[in-house]
């Protein structure tokens, strides 16, 4: 199980490595002062998301630059912020509360959208149901994810977090995807929108795996921030809706981000939403101007909290 001192420890040591390189790489270009945006894998909901905020802020001329950069997901985002390589982040709100509870400082600009926890099987499996997953090998998202902090909060509560109860591996959605079409694999987890093309596009029926269950003992064990969500029926060859894990997304920012930033971004967010929503955010609740300040109990920015009271008084 992964506790909040190992958390934090992660995040901090992942911080010193992983997303350096490409972080780097990514401010190399002259021009506007650029604000690097730690997203997510490409293919994933988080990197679609990046790409189209930084390419509404140029369109609107913003006096910042968003350049977004791949990683793994959510720790490897907070990883980036704690280290200084990277002013802002996507990030999943359990693994971002669990973070802020182990010490970590950064403010939020606002919930940006629903995820969704998807755990797939090959529709002609035999594996029907979560109490079936017994001595499965389930992929639980990339080493550095979120669904790796709540995938394994799921195993927790399904009794399944021991020794020898499932084989755990730790694959890209790209690689989790051809993983359970050649069989290599009996389960993958991963959060994103609906559909996600890396497991949308296999060519293979899916069975999507009800986690109501899981749910309830989540929000008993963790609380209220795992809300409940359905996938619509056909989403991946499936004849019903599914229903399965909600978990909100925050667009997150070192303290240090100007308010002039911070609040330019909260415009984009407000006034260029139509233009942020992913080709897989079907079914997902997106940019809803109400929500967009119910960020998990993670502070806003002062120059978003700024914007927001322009917008809403």
């Amino acid at each position: 199980m992964i506790t909040r001192r190992t958390l934090l420890r992660g995040v901090l040591a992942a911080g010193a490595t992983a997303a350096t390189g490409a972080v780097l790489a990514a401010c190399s270009d002259s021009g506007t002062a650029p604000l690097r945006l730690a997203a997510g894998e490409e293919g994933g909901f988080f990197w679609e998301f990046a790409q189209l905020t930084a390419a509404a802020a140029e369109r609107a001329a913003l006096p910042v630059r968003i350049v977004p950069v791949r990683t793994a997901g959510s720790m490897e985002n907070l990883a980036a912020l704690a280290s200084g390589d990277a002013e802002l982040a996507l990030s999943l709100a359990d693994a971002a509360v669990s973070a802020m509870e182990a010490g970590a400082a950064f403010t939020a600009l606002g919930k940006v959208y629903e995820n969704y926890m998807q755990l797939a099987v090959r529709a002609d499996s035999g594996i029907a149901g979560t109490a079936q997953l017994r001595g499965a090998r389930i992929s639980l998202g990339a080493t550095g994810s979120g669904a790796e902090l709540t995938g394994e909060r799921i195993l927790d509560v399904l009794g399944l977090a021991g020794p020898g109860d499932v084989t755990r591996l730790h694959l890209s959605m790209t690689d989790a995807g051809q993983a359970l079409r050649d069989g290599t694999v009996d389960a993958v987890l991963w959060a994103g929108g609906v559909p996600t093309p890396s497991f949308a596009d296999l060519g293979i029926a899916l069975r999507l795996l009800d986690l109501s269950a899981e749910l309830e003992l989540l929000r008993v064990r963790f609380g209220p921030r795992y809300e409940p969500v359905l996938i619509p029926p056909g989403t991946y060859g499936q004849q019903t809706s599914v229903a399965t894990i909600g978990l909100a997304n925050l667009l997150l920012a070192d303290p240090a981000v100007s308010d002039g930033a911070a609040g330019a971004i909260v415009e984009v967010l407000i006034d260029h939403a139509a233009e942020l929503v992913p080709d897989q955010a079907t079914g997902s609740q997106f940019l809803d101007r109400q929500s967009l300040i119910v960020t998990a109990g993670v502070p806003l920015h002062p120059g978003a909290a700024a914007a927001y009271r322009r917008h809403h008084g």
